[in-house]
């Protein structure tokens, strides 16, 4: 009797063990979805191309699988617009079933569904020069990970660069009139004036603007610099207007994205000379950079920018906070803390380490467009080590005061 009671009990817990297994293995082996936020129209789409170049590079690279979890991928196409983000972002949610997301492309983007995002509690990676204080500081959100920097980052460093090293006093500002624009010439602005230049003169087009020689026609002929703010293919349109009215004599500073890699392969001399600033540059002689560069042309036959790059490094973020947590995404307390706790030792930035309001500490990079091998180059000419959002201003003070935008800080020197 008491072996047949043995029997019995062992084979009863056998098929308890068995019964919970489907359960369990069911678990382990669910799929880590990720949604992914891109702009396949309009004015934005080729930044949107690069982005999807970017993480699909990544994530084949891995088969498909991070810190032993499959990969699901959804790409939704947002417009380009802060309507379509939102509707694209609540689809991803609510439909997919996601459990983050990387994107959007757009700071408006970013700003449109940053709510939406809080409220589902669902973490979103994102590698756009997101609002200062809207995203990153006053309405700081745990399941908001910044990828990469601001758009006032690198401009505080191009405007004092543009001032001091290069002795520039009197600057136009010719811009995107939307967030990014408004909030990359206010860096500049602050940084350049209080470096002892002007901004003279300070002129906004529309993101869709069909031509900008009535723009270009507006410049002061007694500046010595013109700031560029331009996102998607606005740069390259500017540039070849600003050569044919015949100012390449007076030169001219752009943001990451006026000159970036994505659009730089259709420039021409007309690009020649270009100061910028930024986190990336394909130019970057490091070893995970170069290797990066190669595994582009290898992929895609072409040269990495900073929307590639930047939905590349934001999946570096996802990899490594996965395996931190030995790739248990459902615990998502966790899985929040192991993303805002990621330090990148190498990426095709450079190092990178989150502040305390979610935002990279990188190093940012002065560029010169020159041609090299018969090809346009961001040849790097300076390097500025663990710049955070805030330059060398005090966060209190920064954070007290009015968020960067078209009217802030204010022009005090036009004429």
């Amino acid at each position: 009797m008491p072996q047949n009671w043995l029997s019995l009990a062992l084979s009863t817990l056998v098929a308890s063990i068995c019964g919970l297994l489907p359960a369990q293995a069911y678990a382990q082996e669910e799929p880590l979805r990720l949604g992914f936020l891109s702009v396949r129209t309009g004015a934005l789409a080729a930044g949107g191309k690069q982005m999807e170049e970017g993480i699909t590079l990544f994530l084949k690279e891995r088969n498909y699988v991070l810190a032993g979890r499959k990969v699901e991928l959804t790409i939704a196409d947002t417009g380009g617009n802060p309507a379509g983000a939102k509707t694209k972002t609540q689809e991803l949610v609510e439909r997919n079933k996601v459990h983050v997301i990387i994107g959007p492309l757009a700071t408006f983007e970013a700003l449109a569904i940053d709510d939406y995002i809080r409220d589902a509690r669902v973490p979103l990676i994102t590698p756009t020069s997101a609002a200062q204080k809207d995203l990153a500081q006053q309405k700081l959100s745990d399941y908001v990970i910044h990828a990469a920097g601001t758009a006032a980052q690198p401009m505080h460093v191009l405007g004092v660069y543009a001032a001091k090293k290069l002795g520039v006093k009197r600057i136009t500002t010719v811009a995107d009139d939307f967030t990014y624009g408004h909030e990359g010439t206010a860096g500049f602005q602050r940084a350049f004036e209080d470096s002892g230049g002007k901004i003279v003169q300070k002129l906004w087009s529309p993101l869709n603007v069909p031509d900008y020689g009535s723009y270009v026609g507006q410049i002061k002929s007694n500046v010595d610099g013109v700031y560029a703010g331009f996102a998607g293919i606005n740069g390259l349109r500017f540039l070849k207007q600003y050569a044919e009215y015949g100012l390449k004599k007076i030169p001219v500073f752009g943001n990451p994205t006026a000159v970036d890699e994505g659009v730089l392969r259709n420039m021409g001399d007309e690009a020649l000379g270009v100061y910028s600033a930024s986190w990336y540059s394909a130019a970057l002689d490091t070893p995970e950079n170069k290797r990066f560069v190669q595994a582009m042309q290898n992929e895609f036959k072409t040269i990495p920018g900073f929307y590639t790059a930047g939905t590349y490094t934001a999946g570096l973020f996802l990899e490594a906070a996965l395996k931190s947590i030995n790739g248990k995404f459902e615990d998502k307390p966790a899985f929040v803390r192991a993303l805002h706790n990621v330090r990148l030792a190498q990426s095709p930035f450079g190092p990178i380490r989150i502040d305390e309001y979610g935002k990279p500490v990188l190093t940012i990079y002065i560029r010169k467009v020159e041609r090299k091998d018969g090809r346009l180059v961001n040849t790097i000419v300076d390097t500025i080590p663990e710049v955070n959002q805030f330059w060398t201003y005090d966060p209190k003070q920064f954070l007290a005061s009015p968020v960067y935008s078209r009217d802030y800080p204010p022009s005090k020197n036009l004429e």
